[in-house]
């Protein structure tokens, strides 16, 4: 069996505002780009005061 089966892959994007699809370290997409862990449900935070785009980069 597939540990990795029901985890969303890395790679995976979420917006500001939407509800996080995966635990793990996010990685902003901006210029300056920050990390951060987030828990699978919670809401994806803005980063430098504006909504960015957030990949996994990591599981948690």
């Amino acid at each position: 069996m597939n540990y990795h089966s029901n985890k969303k892959p890395i790679g995976t994007t979420a917006r500001t505002g939407e509800r996080c699809p995966e635990s793990g370290v996010w990685k902003s997409q901006d210029v300056n780009s920050t990390t951060a862990p987030i828990a699978k449900g919670n809401v994806m935070p803005p980063h430098g005061g504006r909504a960015v785009t957030w990949k996994l980069i990591q599981y948690a």
